[in-house]
């Protein structure tokens, strides 16, 4: 799995960014067929009062791209939201996963039926 953290106006220091890491640990936990990762940490400076934090993740896993974003005054608040989004992603997404392999089993008939022998 390939881990990219970076910062747009924000200097990612080593504190973030094994805050960061030790998030996604409950990601790889849940499923673990991620193949690349992408975070991206903004501030956005719009007044004094408004200073916005926005955390953003793509996920890759196979077949599929997962994108969640997430808004806060607080950066670690941003990254809280943004895991418990991709968390809840990523549990449906396996749920859907797991549905699919045993669609086969769901369209059998309930009760079979013996032809009828030619005599």
């Amino acid at each position: 799995m390939n881990l990219t953290i970076s910062g747009h106006h924000l200097d990612v220091t080593p504190a973030i960014r094994e805050y960061v890491q030790n998030k996604l640990e409950r990601i790889k936990r849940h499923f673990d067929h991620v193949i690349d990762i992408a975070v991206i940490l903004t501030v956005d400076n719009l007044t004094e009062k408004e200073k916005r934090q926005k955390a953003e993740i793509n996920l890759r896993v196979s077949g599929k791209t997962m994108y969640v974003e997430s808004l806060s005054q607080d950066l670690y608040a941003a990254i809280d939201t943004l895991i418990d989004k991709l968390d809840r992603q990523v549990m449906k997404h396996k749920a859907k996963l797991q549905e699919h392999s045993h669609a086969a089993i769901k369209r059998l008939p309930d009760t079979y039926e013996a032809p009828a022998s030619a005599t």
